[in-house]
This record gives C-alpha cells, structure tokens and sequence, in this order.
C-alpha cells in the first residue's frame, strides 16, 4: 500500500470511523439533554427549591457539554484541512468519507481511484 492511495484503498474504514462520528456527535447529546431533564423533573417534582437550582445548573452545564461534543468534530475536520499542507486527492478522500460518509463524495472518489 503506498502512500499516495491510503485513503483510496481504506476508504471503508474512514468511511466507518465517519458513520461513528456521526452517532456519537448525535446520540451522547441528545443523552445528556435528556438525562439533565430527567433530573431537572425530579427536583420539580419534590418541590425544593434548593434541588432544583442545583438540577438547572446541572442541565445548562449538561446543554453545554452537549454542544462542545455536537462540535467537536467539526472543529477537529477544520483543524486538519488547515494543517493539512499536502491536499491532494488522496487526503481528500480521507476528508470527504469522516466528514460524510453516506455522501457521494467519498463514494465518487474512492470509485475514481479504484476503478
């Protein structure tokens, strides 16, 4: 395997390594939201006042963490075009199957590549 078609003939793996992404940078947020929620009603619920000052905090620190997550590997993606100082086709493959891998971009590149 040479260098130059890395990305080419490993195009499956960044491929799934996007689908990943893609379910982490979804799931885990929409699981913290939720979870802060759940904690947020249960303080309602017993009607302190001081638990639920503590749940809201709780929550915007939980909404907080959610959009660092949602945005993490976008911003990761940016660094790398940036950084990336030999953006040939092959890196672009990379790119194309992390950042969207169910899109024709990394499908039309790897079958450009391989035939």
């Amino acid at each position: 395997m040479t260098p130059d078609v890395f990305c080419a003939e490993t195009a499956n793996i960044w491929r799934l390594v996007g689908y990943f992404l893609m379910v982490f940078k979804i799931a885990i947020p929409i699981i913290l939201i939720v979870l802060g929620m759940i904690d947020l009603g249960k303080a309602v619920i017993s009607s302190d006042d001081k638990a639920i000052s503590k749940s809201i905090k709780s929550l915007a620190m939980r909404v907080v963490a959610a959009v660092c997550i949602f945005f993490v590997p976008t911003i990761i993606t940016f660094i790398i075009g940036v950084v990336d100082t030999s953006a040939n086709e092959n890196s672009e493959i990379c790119r194309n199957c992390i950042s969207s891998p169910g899109g024709d971009a990394c499908s039309s590149a790897y079958d450009a590549l391989n035939g």
